[in-house]
This record gives structure tokens, C-alpha cells and sequence, in this order.
């Protein structure tokens, strides 16, 4: 069996800086609740990505500063179990 890629290394990323996640969502404003909910009042980009062929889920992006990485982590992990985000990549 060939290991395609068997790099562990670790993401170097100097803080703070503009992160980015995509969100999936049954609806725009349900999403954009979502958004409201974690990270409140810090200054944000949220920008349509696409629509699915049926129309039963929305993707958007969101970037904003994130101060280190258990900033990024935990808006992350927030954003995933919020109950109106269906996936954050």
C-alpha cells in the first residue's frame, strides 16, 4: 500500500491573522443567526459561495481575524455544533 501523504506537520500560521471557514446551511438567515450567535460583535466578512441544485442548502464564507489558535479553534468548533450550521469546512 503507497502513502500518498504522510506529512504531519503542524499548520504554522503567525497570529493574528484573516481566517476564513465556509458554512453550509439549510437557509441564508438561519446561517446568518448562526453567525450572530458565536462571535457576536467582532468584525466580520460574510460572502455567498453557492446555492445547492435543489436549493436545500446555502454555503457561505466567513473570514475574520482570529487573535491565536484556540481563537480560531473555538470559533471553529462553535460554528460546527451551532444547530443551524449542517457542516463549517
Amino acid at each position: 500500500m503507497e502513502i500518498i501523504n504522510d506529512r504531519s506537520d503542524k499548520l504554522e500560521l503567525e497570529y493574528p491573522c484573516s481566517w476564513a471557514y465556509k458554512l453550509i446551511a439549510g437557509e441564508k438567515e438561519a446561517l446568518q443567526k448562526a453567525i450572530h450567535d458565536v462571535i457576536v460583535e467582532r468584525e466580520h466578512t460574510l460572502t455567498h459561495s453557492k446555492n445547492s441544485k435543489g436549493g436545500k442548502y446555502v454555503s457561505m464564507n466567513l473570514e475574520l481575524l482570529v487573535h491565536n489558535e484556540d481563537d480560531r479553534n473555538f470559533i471553529y468548533e462553535a460554528l460546527k455544533a451551532h444547530q443551524n450550521i449542517k457542516m463549517v469546512l
